[in-house]
């Protein structure tokens, strides 16, 4: 079994610290064998505080085991975000015989009277992530007019034979290059003009993806988190660029002087990709932290606050005429699953009378029908709250509506209806739902478009049910499964 514990709103599958608060994914490498996820973490307290870096790896993307703190604030200050990578051939000069981890991050220190001051440092470890040393050179990278200098995502540029970091710098982010991951040098800046400035921008991400898998029709994708601004009820966010870059620019394609949201829920803010998955493996694997700065600090955990979305494989495809960012659920969830319910081409009537004998709290709803059809699931149903998902095909767009989900009082703006745009796929509509204690998430047809919300239901809240204004809807197809973490053999509970 996971090693993480069950306890109030706490989810079955999402990782969450066992304790205190946590924001931000950070580090997110994959080396030997294991995914490592570092974290934003205050270990002394349940809101925001003096950042370390928390840790937690996994095997199966599912189960998590939580490790001791990797790193503290020191003499420079706060550990924020930042990015891992593999430095397989020493390019740093850290390790012998062996590649090993290598994190970049920002130190953020506090300076009496003034803003703070941000800059970037690195730590190493030669024991698969187990124990860290600060490079004795810290910091390696800083700059004399932004404020905002944070959050670098680090990858390998093959063309340049160059280590290449993305960094959020107020409104913009900057483009550096470096031989040994120790000198930088600016090579481009981009953002000025250009998708939304709703907030402050934070934790970039860059990485190449081939269109419809045809690696002659590559394109460059990058995510930019913007943090929350009172004057927008949205909170924080995040939005995605695609184009072009050659190791020192990024050219966006046309499509991108719209703005395009990575996620048109509340909950699914800061992610990042993991760095250095096997090539035979080939996918590009995310994950966000599920929240939102607009009530992150006040949501109503208790002993810890803070979990992060399930992985997602991220794809770029082209849907009618437009190439897509597409998200779908990893594949490794699918070994969570303990079927519940399976019906072929069954009508509603059918297919409601089965739901109402169910009682269940983490679980997944895969269901597809025709796509001239209206369709709503209420899900974690009790005498007083309700969370509302479907499709409206009139309007073409899917919803989550978490107006009576639960608790709420913490923040005026946390009820509401979350919608996004929909086209069907091959005459069909098909969503998978992802249920548990506090978090839903919906992947519409074929990844299309993604909802992720937090909702804080009643205990024994725990009903499924399902309505149409047309009772002639027939389900292709409706499966429900059970989710739990992984067990593994000669494991006890």
């Amino acid at each position: 079994m996971s090693t993480i514990s069950t306890t109030d709103y706490r989810g079955v599958y999402h990782f969450s610290p066992k304790e205190k608060w946590m924001n931000d994914p950070n580090g997110m490498v994959f080396f030997k064998g294991e995914y490592h996820l570092f974290y934003q973490h205050h270990p002394f307290g349940t809101t925001w505080g003096p950042m370390h870096w928390g840790h937690a790896v996994t095997k199966d993307l599912v189960t998590w085991e939580e490790l001791p703190v990797a790193l503290a604030p020191d003499e420079h200050g706060m550990i924020f975000s930042g990015s891992a990578v593999v430095d397989w051939n020493n390019t740093s000069g850290f390790f012998d015989d062996e590649p090993g981890l290598v994190a970049i991050f920002t130190h953020h220190q506090e300076v009496p009277n003034d803003h703070p001051i941000q800059r970037q440092s690195l730590a190493y470890s030669k024991d698969s992530g187990r124990t860290w040393v600060k490079y004795e050179g810290n910091p390696v990278l800083e700059h004399e007019s932004f404020v905002d200098f944070r959050d670098p995502k680090v990858f390998w540029h093959e063309q340049t034979k160059e280590w290449i970091m993305i960094i959020a710098c107020g409104q913009t982010v900057c483009l550096y290059h470096s031989p040994d991951l120790k000198e930088w040098t600016l090579g481009s800046e981009f953002g000025a003009g250009i998708g939304s400035h709703d907030g402050v921008w934070e934790c970039p991400d860059l990485f190449p993806l081939s269109v419809d898998g045809d690696a002659s029709q590559e394109k460059w994708v990058m995510l930019v988190s913007i943090g929350a601004d009172p004057a927008f009820k949205e909170g924080s966010r995040t939005q995605y660029f695609t184009g072009d870059f050659n190791g020192i620019t990024f050219v966006p394609d046309e499509a991108s002087h719209t703005v395009r949201w990575f996620d048109h829920g509340r909950d699914n803010y800061a992610g990042v990709s993991w760095s250095d998955i096997p090539a035979e493996d080939g996918r590009r694997l995310f994950m966000g932290w599920m929240s939102n700065w607009m009530y992150a600090n006040q949501t109503p955990t208790e002993g810890y606050r803070g979990a992060m979305t399930i992985a997602r494989e991220l794809t770029l495809e082209k849907r009618d005429g437009e190439v897509l960012l597409v998200q779908r659920p990893a594949r490794e969830l699918e070994h969570a699953r303990t079927p519940v319910l399976s019906l072929q081409n069954a009508s509603i009537r059918q297919v409601s009378e089965q739901l109402n004998t169910l009682r269940l709290v983490n679980y997944e709803i895969d269901a597809e029908w025709a796509s001239d059809q209206s369709v709503q699931f209420a899900l974690r149903s009790g005498s007083d709250n309700e969370t509302l998902i479907g499709v409206d095909a009139s309007q073409n767009e899917v919803y989550v509506d978490r107006s009576r989900s639960g608790i709420s009082d913490f923040h005026e703006h946390f009820l509401g209806r979350h919608a996004a745009g929909l086209k069907a796929v091959d005459g069909n509509q098909h969503l998978r739902i992802y249920v548990d204690y506090s978090s839903v998430e919906v992947f519409a047809n074929d990844g299309q478009a993604v909802i992720t919300d937090l909702i804080y239901p009643d205990a024994g809240s725990e009903g499924i049910s399902v309505q149409s204004e047309n009772k002639d809807v027939v389900f292709s197809s409706l499966h429900i499964y059970e989710l739990s973490p992984i067990r593994v053999e000669g494991q006890s509970e």
